[in-house]
């Protein structure tokens, strides 16, 4: 059968709303994410200088608490003196900010207070959106045959990029104590729920799972594609590449660490701090620096490009499909692809303003992570297993490709994927119910803004390396009781 997300649930007419639901999540999934390649690609522009603008404190988006060199094992006794910035106490330089984090926060967000302070458009990263939408347009407009000969190059040169920057990596002192970080886990971290959830969502979102996109990629294959042994090598490709790139970026960070001084753990950021904060601070400390920074943001821009190119596909493919024959049109896949742009870069415009961020981690966290891609995963499972039949899949499967699959996959489908998908989801809903009830027992009134916890920035309290070695972090939301009595305001918080 040759459907998309949507039609491929004829299966189980009763439950097609999850192909709706796949498309719905898809959509937000390709709304936001393109937001990674505008910032990559803006970085990108921007390496091509002789130096680096996120390596000195001399530019106008700079502040007078920006400081370019800070070193921990140097701050002691109370002072510190260099012949840059003279003598101040640690508590000074207490306030100090990376000249990175200021160009992140002031030069390419131009960061506001809060979501309801949305400010002006940043025409820069408006432009740099354009280009990237236009990109993927003429990469997708055509449909898979000119995707993937595309795809060719943009999956193959990243490989390329990755041995060239972990063979500088490894040569750079530090680097043997970043990788050891990195492949010695701290196994107390087990015991947490959060770490479970968050690596649940990942493989999830990696893999695409959920998405409806490989359904409509396979929808392509002959019928007699061996599907199975697509589904292994998938994995496998997409869990080595991961682990591949971890010493690529964990060498680099612990050559930052052995720089400024501190341990590893200070350094290492994940999601936006790592690609635009964490990686270009590194790529600053080194020789060549405009070099290796833009290596660095032409992979990042070409893997994302990929995972876009999946997203738009999948969801013009099954929105096509819900068109009968006889309504076909010419240019009607063109036309289709432009409206899905364009309706994507419109909503996108609320992201490069000056509350942009918060719209972006708004979408990140509620339309396509977490308990959205478990929910949905369980379902789809569900009605594989026990409304169509596991055994019957089998059949199906053995008929496409000649031979039945190992007995394993149909236990995964019926029984262990819907419970960890269960037991995970379920976890992260009591977290969320847990802080609810809170406000919901508490008797006194909190003057909370809605948004201060929910739209914290993910970068949070980063680089520490700033910071004295004992001066406490301070939460950014602050708690201050009213005088009403028997008021409760609810709020939301990211768990």
């Amino acid at each position: 059968m040759k459907a998309g997300s949507i039609n491929v649930w004829n299966i189980a007419p009763l439950f097609k709303g999850l192909g709706f639901a796949s498309m719905v999540i898809v959509f937000f999934c390709n709304t936001y994410y393109i937001m990674v390649l505008t910032w990559g690609f803006y970085y990108l522009i921007k390496s091509f200088n002789s130096t680096l603008p996120w390596s000195t404190c001399d530019n106008p988006w700079n502040t007078e608490n920006c400081i370019e060199i800070f070193r921990h094992d140097d701050c002691q006794n109370g002072t510190i003196g260099n012949s840059t910035f003279g003598n101040l106490t640690c508590e000074e330089l207490a306030n100090g900010r990376s000249p990175i984090i200021e160009f992140w926060e002031n030069k390419v967000l131009n960061i506001s207070d809060g979501l309801d302070e949305p400010g002006v458009i940043n025409w820069e990263l408006m432009l740099c959106l354009m280009a990237v939408w236009v990109m993927v347009y003429f990469c997708v407009w055509k449909g898979v045959k000119s995707t993937g000969k595309i795809v060719y190059f943009t999956a193959t040169f990243p490989y390329v990029v990755l041995i060239i920057l972990l063979v500088r990596g490894v040569t750079l002192p530090g680097a043997y104590d970043g990788i050891m970080y990195y492949v010695k886990p701290d196994w107390s971290k087990l015991g947490e729920a959060q770490v479970w959830i968050d690596a649940g969502t990942q493989i999830f979102f990696s893999y695409a799972i959920g998405l409806g996109a490989l359904t409509a990629l396979g929808s392509y294959n002959r019928f007699n594609n061996d599907c199975y042994k697509d589904a292994f090598v998938l994995a496998l490709i997409n869990s080595g590449t991961s682990f591949f790139a971890g010493f690529v970026v964990f060498s680099i960070l612990g050559f930052m660490a052995s720089e400024q001084g501190v341990d590893i753990s200070k350094v290492a950021e994940s999601g936006p701090g790592l690609a635009f904060i964490a990686y270009p601070k590194a790529v600053s400390l080194m020789p060549v620096a405009p070099v290796w920074a833009a290596l660095f943001f032409v992979m990042l821009l070409l893997l994302g490009l990929d995972s876009q190119f999946v997203g738009v596909e999948g969801f013009v493919t099954g929105i096509l499909d819900l068109f009968p024959g006889k309504y076909y049109m010419r240019y009607q896949r063109e036309i289709a692809v432009a409206i899905c742009c364009l309706l994507c870069f419109i909503i996108d415009l609320s992201m490069v303003t000056q509350g942009g961020m918060y719209v972006f981690q708004l979408f990140d966290y509620y339309s396509a992570s977490g308990i959205t891609l478990l929910w949905q995963a369980f379902w789809e499972c569900v009605v594989v297993a026990w409304v169509y039949g596991a055994d019957r899949f089998m059949d199906d499967i053995a008929r496409m490709i000649g031979y039945r699959p190992f007995p394993w996959m149909k236990w995964c489908w019926s029984i262990i994927t819907p419970c960890v998908c269960m037991v995970s989801a379920g976890k992260y809903t009591c977290q969320y119910l847990c802080h609810l009830t809170l406000v919901l027992c508490s008797k006194t009134r909190y003057n909370f803004c809605r948004w201060e916890n929910l739209t914290k920035p993910v970068w949070g309290a980063h680089h520490l390396e700033y910071m004295a070695p004992d001066t406490d972090i301070k939460s950014l939301a602050s708690l201050s009781p009213g005088t009403e009595e028997n008021k409760v305001i609810i709020f939301e918080s990211v768990m």
